[in-house]
């Protein structure tokens, strides 16, 4: 059994990629997260009734000592990190818990995981936002340009983190993915909170008309392609993970109105752009389908669908749990 640290461990995709890895049945995986677990509505790996998984509740800015007494104790052969600070309009607020959590806890973490022996590859989940706005062929190489106070902090926790692969041999590899969604994600972002809107009766907000360009892609094509990166992604090198194509914020709330019988006009109340808001957001995968042989499998109507299965088989309670998002120190 290969032994895996999955840091961020009750985050959305932190919680998949751990499905994924009980569901090969090849991993024995340490799970580590500030916050108590969630239910099953939102942990998907708790479908898993076996004895490959242990949760441990522990936050990268307070505990690092008991988190690094935990990684002696199970001597991981990869550590992957999820943990962050992640939204973009409330990092305007407060600038500084984004840049204590992505870029100085990052810091502090590398400094511990950088003479761990038995340590095969750290690898770091990043996010396109740091290269502002992403319009034309963005590839691992572009230079960072981040827009905002979230964007900015993750780009600054990245540099951190290869001057100790440069120079202290921290076994790093980087994961820049594009905007995933699907079931179980959190009830605030736009995909399944206009399908919880619209199933009960209330108008949702398209900030900036819905032009800005996205790039959906499905959660467990991207944990797929985080496990393949894990396993065989080269040291040192920076992974994207994105579809072919982006498509209009507005394009996909007229999909959910669609398959859910409501007019999109009457439906949708416009409102100004967010603030920093990038007009693009696609990237280049190249490198993580020809290296790694990984490709995005799951449709976007057919993720949608799954995503409004979901939400009707819990609604019940999933209206009971806040639908905007709520801040964490």
């Amino acid at each position: 059994m290969k032994k895996v640290v999955v840091i961020g461990s009750n985050s959305f995709s932190g919680s998949d990629f751990i499905d994924l890895l009980l569901e090969k049945g090849e991993y024995d995986v340490l799970g580590l997260s500030r916050s108590k677990e969630k239910s099953a509505h939102f942990l998907p790996y708790k479908r898993h009734k076996n004895s490959s998984f242990t949760f441990v509740q522990a936050d990268i800015n307070k505990d690092l000592e008991h988190m690094e007494h935990l990684l002696d104790s199970f001597q991981p052969d990869y550590v992957v990190n999820f943990a962050a600070q992640s939204e973009v309009g409330p990092s305007w607020d407060n600038p500084g818990h984004w840049f204590q959590t992505n870029a100085v806890a990052i810091t502090n973490l590398a400094n511990v995981l950088k003479e761990k022996t038995y340590l095969k590859k750290y690898v770091h989940i990043s996010s396109p936002e740091v290269y502002g706005t992403c319009e034309g062929f963005i590839t691992e190489k572009t230079p960072v340009n981040p827009s905002t106070p979230y964007a900015a902090s993750k780009a600054a926790g990245d540099l951190s983190l290869f001057t100790f692969y440069t120079h202290c041999n921290l076994p790093l590899t980087m994961v820049r993915a594009t905007n995933v969604y699907g079931a179980h994600q959190q009830l605030f972002k736009i995909i399944p909170r206009t399908i919880i809107y619209a199933l009960t009766g209330k108008n949702v907000e398209l900030h900036g008309g819905g032009v800005a360009v996205k790039s959906y892609i499905h959660i467990r094509d991207i944990s797929e392609g985080e496990r393949l990166i894990m396993e065989q992604g080269r040291v040192g090198e920076i992974y994207h993970l994105s579809p072919t194509a982006g498509v209009q914020v507005k394009t996909v709330i007229e999909k959910i109105c669609e398959k859910l019988g409501i007019s999109f006009d009457s439906f949708v109340r416009m409102a100004p752009e967010r603030l920093g808001q990038d007009k693009a957001y696609t990237i280049d995968s190249t490198k993580a389908r020809k290296e790694l042989g990984w490709s995005p499998r799951i449709s976007l109507d057919e993720g949608i669908e799954q995503t409004i299965q979901w939400v009707r088989a819990n609604l019940e309670d999933i209206v009971e749990h806040p639908l905007q998002y709520i801040h964490k120190e």
